[in-house]
């Protein structure tokens, strides 16, 4: 059905359970498999003390950026299994899922796969979804894993 997944990935517990679906999928489609990290282009300022605060250089923040993206990578790639050969892309996007859609047309995906953390009520309405959000804006079919 799909030949090219699309799977956002962010090292949390939600994201890796969903890998084990995606490699299931990804092994009946005979599909490729493309992992994608989103992180914020701008340095975060950090506190060292409610008085006191320095800059992290945007050098020493894409460091950071990439090797987290590649530790998450690395977990992720394990949760698949030696089955489904994954490809890695980061991306570097001040929004989640404008990240998500540019890292999908640069890789020529058919399908986002994307897990869902469920955030209802207040948390829901206040933090947004980020899979709704792709969802609204993407032109592909988007697969949401609970």
């Amino acid at each position: 059905m799909f030949k090219h997944l699309l799977v956002p990935v962010d090292g949390s517990d939600v994201s890796k359970k969903s890998l084990k679906k995606v490699a299931q999928l990804a092994i009946a489609d005979k599909a490729a498999v493309t992992l994608v990290y989103v992180s914020d282009p701008m340095p975060p300022m950090v506190y060292s003390d409610s008085t006191m605060g320095y800059g992290i250089t945007q050098k020493d923040h894409q460091k950071v950026c990439a090797a987290y993206a590649q530790d998450v990578f690395k977990k992720a790639a394990t949760a698949l299994g030696a089955n489904v050969k994954a490809k890695s892309l980061q991306v570097s996007n001040s929004n989640l899922s404008a990240g998500i859609l540019d890292a999908a047309k640069k890789v020529k995906a058919d399908v986002i796969v994307m897990a869902s953390h469920k955030r209802t009520g207040i948390k829901g309405l206040l933090l947004g979804s980020e899979t709704h959000e792709v969802i609204v804006h993407s032109t592909l079919p988007v697969l949401v894993l609970g």
